[in-house]
C-alpha cells in the first residue's frame, strides 16, 4: 500500500510539474527563442465609445479582417464603453505596462507620455479635415508614431473623433466673455486646460467616463468634446446650448503594446498594419457621416445650437495666442510649423 501511495504521489507531482511548464500566455517564445507558426495570439482592445460610435463600428471590422486573414491564429476581443478602464489615460497604462494589448484613445491624453503629441491640442491649428489628415498621416504623424516606442507604445494609425465643440447650460457661447467663471470640463491634457483658462473659464481636467454624472450634479456647468460623443453618450439630457466651435481637431489613435507587436511574427505584423490602415479609411468616413446625423438628432433631442461666425472665431483665436507662447517651446516650433503647413 504504501509503495502505491508513494507511486500514486510521485504520478500527482510529475504531472504538476509538467503543467507548471506549459505557458499560459500564447504569446510567450518557445524554448528556443523562436515562434511557432501555429502560436495563437489574443488581442484585447479597451476603448471608452459606446457601440454605435465610429471607432468602435471600425473595430468590429479590424476584429473581422485580423481574425480571418490570421486564419485564427489571432484573436481580438472589444470592450467598449469603459467597460475596463474609465479614461483614455488608464487604458493607455495599461497597454504601456502590456496589462492589455490595444487601446483606441483620444489623442490628447497622449501628451502626459509624450510631449511632442501636445502640438495636435494646440487652438485652432488645423482649419479643415483635409488639413489634418495631411499632417497625421504625412511625416508628422509618422514622426510621433515613431517617437512612441520610446514610451512602451506601438502607434499604428491616426483615426478621428472630429472637431470639438463647447456646450454648457447658461446660455449661449458667442465670445470669451461668455465663459468667464463657467466650470468647465476638459480632456486630461494640459492644453485643453489652459487654452479654456484663456478663454475665462475655470476649467479643469475630469475623466470621461464619469462627465455624465458630473454634468448632472452640477460639479461641472460645461464641457467640450466632438458631436458624435455627445449623441451616443446623451449629453444632451444635461447639457442645454451646443456651440460649434470647432477649437480643436479631435484625432483618435489606435495603440499597440511595442513589445506585444515586436514579438509577433512578420506575418502577423503585416496583418495588423494592413488592417489599420483600413480601419482608418473606415472609421473616418464612419465619424464624418455621424457629425452630420448625430447633429440632427441633438437638435430633436433640444440642444440649441448656434455656430461661431469667422469674426467670432477670431476673437477666441486672440484669446489663447498665449497658449501657444507657453507650450511651443515645450512642443518644439519645428513640429509646430510642419502642422500648421497643413493647412495651405
Amino acid at each position: 500500500m504504501k509503495k502505491r501511495f508513494f507511486s500514486v504521489m510521485l504520478l500527482i507531482a510529475v504531472l504538476l510539474v509538467s503543467a507548471c511548464g506549459r505557458p499560459t500566455n500564447e504569446s510567450v517564445s518557445n524554448k528556443e527563442g523562436g515562434k511557432s507558426d501555429e502560436q495563437k495570439y489574443t488581442i484585447r482592445i479597451a476603448h471608452l465609445v459606446p457601440e454605435e460610435q465610429s471607432s468602435h463600428l471600425a473595430a468590429v471590422t479590424f476584429k473581422k479582417n485580423v481574425e480571418e486573414r490570421s486564419n485564427g491564429r489571432i484573436e481580438v476581443q472589444i470592450y467598449p464603453n469603459g467597460s475596463l478602464y474609465g479614461s483614455d489615460r488608464e487604458a493607455i497604462e495599461a497597454v504601456q505596462l502590456g496589462n492589455i494589448e490595444m487601446t483606441i484613445p483620444a489623442v490628447a491624453p497622449l501628451a502626459s507620455f509624450n510631449e511632442k503629441f501636445m502640438v495636435f491640442d494646440l487652438p485652432f491649428l488645423f482649419n479643415s479635415n483635409e488639413a489634418a489628415y495631411k499632417a497625421l498621416d504625412g511625416e508628422l504623424g509618422e514622426t510621433l508614431l515613431k517617437d512612441l516606442e520610446k514610451n512602451d507604445l506601438k502607434g499604428l494609425v491616426f483615426a478621428e473623433n472630429g472637431f470639438r465643440n463647447m456646450s454648457n447650460n447658461k446660455g449661449p457661447i458667442e465670445s470669451p466673455e461668455d465663459l468667464k467663471g463657467v466650470k468647465m470640463r476638459t480632456l486630461e491634457n494640459p492644453v485643453h486646460t489652459d487654452t479654456f483658462k484663456s478663454f475665462g473659464a475655470n476649467a479643469s481636467p475630469f475623466a470621461f467616463g464619469e462627465l455624465y454624472t458630473a454634468l448632472q450634479q452640477g460639479t461641472y456647468d460645461a464641457m467640450e468634446c466632438p458631436i458624435s460623443l455627445y449623441y451616443t453618450n446623451k449629453f444632451y439630457e444635461v447639457q442645454d446650448y451646443l456651440t460649434l466651435s470647432g477649437h480643436v481637431y479631435a484625432a483618435t489613435i489606435l495603440l499597440m503594446n511595442n513589445n506585444f507587436y515586436n514579438e509577433l511574427p512578420e506575418d502577423l505584423q503585416k496583418i495588423i498594419t494592413d488592417a489599420s490602415k483600413e480601419y482608418r479609411t473606415e472609421q473616418r468616413k464612419l465619424a464624418q457621416q455621424q457629425d452630420i446625423e448625430f447633429l440632427e438628432k441633438l437638435k430633436e433631442n433640444g440642444m440649441k445650437v448656434n455656430e461661431l461666425t469667422a469674426e467670432q472665431k477670431n476673437a477666441f483665436r486672440e484669446a489663447s495666442k498665449s497658449v501657444y507662447e507657453k507650450y511651443i517651446p515645450k512642443i518644439g516650433e519645428d513640429l509646430v510649423n510642419k502642422a500648421l503647413e497643413a493647412n495651405k
